[in-house]
């Protein structure tokens, strides 16, 4: 066997993280046929969508950052104003980024939550739960939760 060297660097390099990034897609297109169908269709790029409540002085009340690929929505972010919580304003930005989706041809979502945010808002939302990860961070726990609307 022939010994080789490797010199493992740690730091912040956006050039080889987006080289990693488009190796690592290549790699897995070339092992996925799904991938591979995706390849040159409009599905195959993630489109921002965000969605933004701005309050009567022109600040902002809620909003909602995610994107869409394939046929999914993945919420990132959505966050309310203390002022508004229990407005209904969290439903509204939830429901016009699943319309918004939607339109783009998603029949699902995605999202992450911890248990001190608000798991039963998006249960309440059709939201179920699709994983639990205890202690992440410690002394939390994250769930990940979906909803299909096809």
């Amino acid at each position: 066997m022939v010994g080789r060297m490797f010199l493992i660097e740690t730091g912040e390099d956006k050039d080889r993280r987006d080289l990693l990034r488009r190796r690592l897609l290549d790699t897995n297109t070339a092992a996925s046929p799904v991938l591979r169908a995706l390849r040159g269709t409009p599905d195959e790029r993630e489109l921002p969508l965000h969605v933004w409540a701005m309050d009567e002085a022109g600040d902002m009340a809620g909003g909602l950052a995610g994107h869409t690929w394939t046929t999914w929505l993945h919420v990132t972010y959505l966050w309310v104003d203390e002022r508004y919580r229990g407005t209904g304003l969290g439903s509204r930005l939830l429901a016009e980024a699943e319309a918004t989706a939607g339109g783009r041809g998603c029949r699902a979502a995605r999202l992450e939550t911890w248990d001190f945010q608000a798991p039963d808002f998006y249960r309440k939302q059709g939201y179920e739960v699709a994983c639990v990860i205890p202690d992440y961070p410690p002394g939390a726990t994250e769930y990940t939760l979906t909803k299909r609307w096809d």
